[in-house]
């Protein structure tokens, strides 16, 4: 599995390097991202990591830290806990390279390390984010994200735009993509599927006090989804899903209008264990489920359990 270390000013390389000296970083992964920063790294850390320069993951050995070695970063580029255009450029670069192995084959698939946007954004203004990245770099139009723990799995019609065009994407074909892609990686999982979809307007519009697209635009494609065989319900109001689905087991997952619909309600109960997975690709991708935190990078501060959940998963969907 291919683990990409992410912005090197942040906290991705710091917990690879951190949860492989602990013994809690197997065999079966290789590293894409910069010897120099990692060797860095663990030197600022004394950290005990044996680091090996690969070129292919084929030739990853047992009883190293294997790394595909990009060379997009010195260590003279080591800048811990600041925003570097270098460091945003190279996140970028490892991305790119591992997705192209994990099409070939090479790798199972990829677990992600936190980018910086800002800093990507100075080399590449138009980068929104890994999971539009990595979709185009697929040729895959119609992925979604997904937020998954051990209790729910929630997945967005819109992800990284404004709230203003997040509502402008609730069509009917947007929906009922997620929902179809939802059902799939839910019982790839080996669970029920149970899916609940969430209003957009407060109380899902109240029979049209708050709003008609509840009733207008999301109601018609679950009923048309219900009638394909799928286990669908809603809409549902987002204040009162999640408690329903968590503490009542209602539902094994969710499909929210909007970022911060899912989002939020997620970090509050799983911010540690939440992964971050992106549905539609020809290919597995998980994340951990937390930016760069710049504020306690490389000072041995931040948690490093939510990458074994992300390889977990992972590997989980790889089969």
């Amino acid at each position: 599995m291919a683990i990409t270390m992410g912005d090197a000013s942040g906290v991705g390389p710091e917990i690879v390097l951190r949860r492989y000296e602990a013994g809690q970083l197997g065999d079966d992964v290789v590293v894409y991202g910069d010897v120099g920063i990692l060797a860095a790294g663990a030197r600022l850390l004394r950290l005990d990591v044996p680091i090996r320069t690969i070129r292919e993951p084929s030739a990853a050995a047992a009883g190293w830290l294997n790394v595909v070695d990009l060379e997009a970063l010195s260590t003279a580029d080591f800048t811990p806990a600041r925003l570097s255009a270098k460091a945003g450029r190279a996140a970028r670069e490892y991305v790119g390279r591992a997705t192209s192995d994990a099409l070939s084959g090479a790798v199972a698939g990829i677990v992600t390390m936190p980018m910086n946007k800002e800093a990507t954004q100075l080399s590449t203004p138009g980068f929104v984010g890994h999971t539009e990245y990595i979709a185009e770099l697929c040729g895959s139009p119609d992925v979604a994200m997904m937020l998954t723990t051990n209790d729910v799995a929630v997945a967005h019609v819109s992800a990284h735009v404004s709230l203003a065009e997040a509502i402008r994407r609730v069509t009917p074909s947007r929906i009922a993509t997620v929902i179809r892609l939802t059902d799939e990686v839910v019982r790839r999982l080996g669970s029920a599927s149970r899916i609940a979809v969430c209003g957009l307007n407060p109380h899902a519009g109240e029979n049209g006090l708050l709003g008609r697209e509840d009733a207008e635009i999301i109601a018609p494609v679950i009923a048309a989804e219900r009638a394909r065989g799928l286990d669908v319900s809603g809409p549902h109001p987002a204040d009162t899903v999640f408690y329903q689905a968590i503490h009542n087991d209602r539902f094994d997952a969710i499909v929210c209008m909007y970022h911060d619909q899912g989002h939020a309600p997620m970090k509050l109960v799983g911010f540690e264990t939440a992964v971050n997975v992106t549905i539609g690709l020809p290919i597995v991708r998980t994340s951990v489920d937390h930016g760069t935190a710049f504020d306690i990078a490389w000072q041995g501060k931040a948690f490093t359990g939510s990458l074994q959940a992300a390889l977990d998963l992972a590997w989980s969907l790889a089969g």
